[in-house]
């Protein structure tokens, strides 16, 4: 699926690394062109197939973004949901949203990427032992 340059694609991977850094938090971002269901319901499935929920901590974060129907979520794991308010995502959504809106997929995404980072670095701070559990590559998916 080439939706993003190689540059693009590094941009996002390093933006999920250096997320990373500051916390325990495992952050994967999942794309494909179209979802004919609810973002959040086609997220919650990714998340299971990427195996995200088998993290040690349950603190594992997906942006899922559906490119040609402009569709996107945000979905964290059971220790996230434990632990956060209710509207725990609502601001990095809107952060998001505003470089959507104007076809900014890269920046959207990367923007998702950094603020989920500083959003787990409160709840999950980093661990000296802890160790990188999920790929930091972007995830293409088919839409099966």
């Amino acid at each position: 699926m080439a939706v993003f340059t190689e540059d693009e694609q590094q941009r996002i991977q390093k933006a999920v690394a250096e997320a990373e850094k500051n916390t325990s938090g495992e952050v994967r971002v999942c794309i494909e062109k179209t979802c004919s269901d609810e973002a959040l319901d086609r997220a919650a499935k990714y998340f299971t197939q990427l195996e995200m929920h088998k993290t040690k901590l349950r603190n594992g974060v997906l942006i899922y973004v559906a490119t040609v129907d402009r569709k996107f979520a945000i979905i964290g794991d059971a220790g996230i949901n434990n632990v956060v308010p209710a509207d725990f995502w609502d601001n990095t959504k809107e952060n998001m949203l505003n470089h959507l809106k104007v076809g900014n997929l890269v920046d959207g995404i990367v923007t998702g990427v950094q603020q989920a980072g500083q959003q787990l670095k409160k709840y999950f701070p980093y661990l000296v032992d802890d160790k990188n559990e999920l790929p930091d590559d972007i995830a293409f998916m088919d839409g099966q």
